[in-house]
């Protein structure tokens, strides 16, 4: 686990990838994936593949939040199928299968939506036996990063490396164990919100995810 500094305040989230794919490049994997997560963590992830000279994918995970707790996850569901569950949260809160089958299959429909959106006619990466980094713009509670960590495993991938500008101190507790490597340019002590730590921090758009995979997926760089 690597933490470059306590502070780092970036202009972009194209900046904030530049600075940490020229971290990450000092990983040394073989043929190694980047696998952005949208929408703000593709344009992060889109520098670091270049910086890698490595394709760039992206994986659509969607929390299964409890019903009249949003927040609080019953399990995950990931592209492909992919579906995972926190059993004892299930099981305290009471939840039956067949209630948990009909919030996981409607979460399953806006994985299924939001990829074919954001992928359009691009087929998925081939994961399985290679390495992986693993990039948001920013880890705040570390939910939807630990999910898609889950589901990245359940992929078989070789090694994982979880690569982020900012991440609260607390997400990086939690989430360092569960990845091989772990890079971050900062993890402040007062950490509040990722915006914070960015001065241009508006919306990726949908658009922006399908240019940076095209431009990808064609060898160019932008």
């Amino acid at each position: 686990m690597t933490v470059f500094s306590s502070r780092a305040v970036f202009r972009d989230r194209r900046e904030a990838g530049r600075q940490l794919g020229a971290r990450v490049a000092d990983w040394g994997a073989d043929d190694p994936v980047v696998i952005g997560l949208p929408r703000g963590g593709v344009p992060v992830a889109y520098e670091v593949a270049q910086a890698l000279g490595a394709p760039l994918d992206i994986l659509v995970v969607r929390k299964i939040g409890a019903p009249g707790q949003p927040e609080l996850a019953l399990g995950a569901v990931g592209e492909g199928g992919i579906r995972l569950y926190n059993h004892d949260i299930v099981a305290a809160l009471g939840i039956s299968a067949h209630q948990l089958e009909l919030l996981t299959d409607e979460v399953s429909a806006e994985v299924v939506a939001r990829t074919s959106l954001l992928r359009g006619p691009l087929p998925p990466l081939e994961l399985a036996g290679r390495a992986v980094v693993l990039v948001d713009d920013g880890i705040a509670t570390g939910a939807t990063v630990r999910a898609a960590m889950a589901v990245l495993r359940r992929r078989e991938v070789s090694e994982l490396l979880l690569a982020t500008p900012v991440t609260a101190p607390e997400a990086l507790r939690i989430l360092g164990p569960l990845a091989d490597d772990l890079v971050c340019l900062g993890a402040p002590a007062l950490f509040q919100a990722v915006g914070q730590y960015y001065q241009d921090f508006d919306q990726t758009s949908d658009e922006e995810v399908r240019r940076l995979l095209s431009a990808s997926s064609d060898g160019n760089s932008e």
